[in-house]
């Protein structure tokens, strides 16, 4: 089955996409895969909406899956050349002021667009190291084919269990720790509780502690669609070392900017995922 990925990635982007339209149509009109959760955490998000608004925007997210299978597949091939034109990273000396002087950064961004092309991109146009905390695929072989496809370009994706560990070993060089930190905790996992999206969102404290420990200045890292298999990257600085006191202003501002992106343009971001498991308890 990997090999089947290697050689799909070698195809025109033009076929991968009409593979990853009819994904799309399967999945939400003939699967109905996880549908009616993704019309419940928009109903939730945008009570103001038209059930035909929100219904638009169900429909463009799961285009937008598609789209990101068929590009996540052309990854494992794409070329420098071609993900620095797919991918343009708006002023990256919100990033490079840091690494220039030998300093480590934490990238922060969500699941808007295409955040695979993000780290390629990262690695490919940043000129460093870029370790990538990832969660391990139950699916062996597609497991294997994106740690491959990570591992581009300078990416180091690291388990989600050992990045802490790995991250205090690369302290202090001039390098990224990237993190896709719009995830929901376990229950029973330390956590920051905001207003996110009209609703009590959970996030990780992992960011902050992170930020503490390695001196590491927080960047979150926005992506904007211009057309399809087209992105832009915005760095936006959230907070620079020296950190005292309570750091969950940073994790606030991050909840603040991924929501300002998801509003901008709701379609891009994957409503499918189960963001809301569980209501925030009394005593939070």
């Amino acid at each position: 089955m990997p090999n089947l990925f290697r050689l799909m990635a070698h195809l025109p982007l033009r076929l991968l996409y009409f593979v990853g339209d009819a994904l799309y149509l399967f999945t939400y009109d003939v699967l109905r895969w996880r549908r009616q959760l993704t019309l419940d955490n928009l109903r939730n998000a945008f009570p103001d909406m038209t059930e035909a608004g929100r219904a638009r925007i169900a429909r463009d997210s799961y285009r937008h899956l598609g789209q990101f299978f068929a590009e996540g597949i052309r990854g494992g091939a794409i070329s420098k050349q071609e993900i620095g034109r797919r991918v343009r990273i708006i002023n990256p000396k919100v990033i490079t002021q840091y690494t220039d002087r030998g300093q480590s950064v934490l990238l922060l961004t969500s699941h808007q667009c295409n955040w695979e092309w993000l780290l390629l991109a990262a690695g490919a146009q940043l000129g460093i190291p870029v370790d990538a905390l990832y969660k391990p695929q139950r699916f062996k072989p597609m497991d294997r084919f994106l740690r491959e496809m990570r591992s581009r370009f300078g990416g180091n994706p690291i388990p989600r269990d050992q990045f802490l560990v790995e991250v205090l070993k690369r302290k202090g060089s001039a390098r990224a720790f990237a993190m896709v930190a719009d995830h929901t905790p376990h229950r029973s996992d330390e956590k920051y509780w905001t207003h996110f999206l009209n609703q009590d969102t959970a996030f990780f404290v992992g960011a902050d502690k992170i930020a503490r420990l390695t001196r590491s200045p927080v960047i979150f890292v926005g992506m904007r669609r211009l057309s399809r298999g087209l992105y832009e990257a915005v760095p936006e600085l959230l907070g620079a070392p020296p950190y005292t006191g309570d750091m969950t202003d940073v994790i606030e501002r991050y909840a603040r900017a991924a929501e300002r992106q998801i509003i901008a343009a709701p379609g891009d971001w994957l409503w499918l995922h189960r963001k809301w498991k569980y209501p925030k308890p009394a005593y939070a």
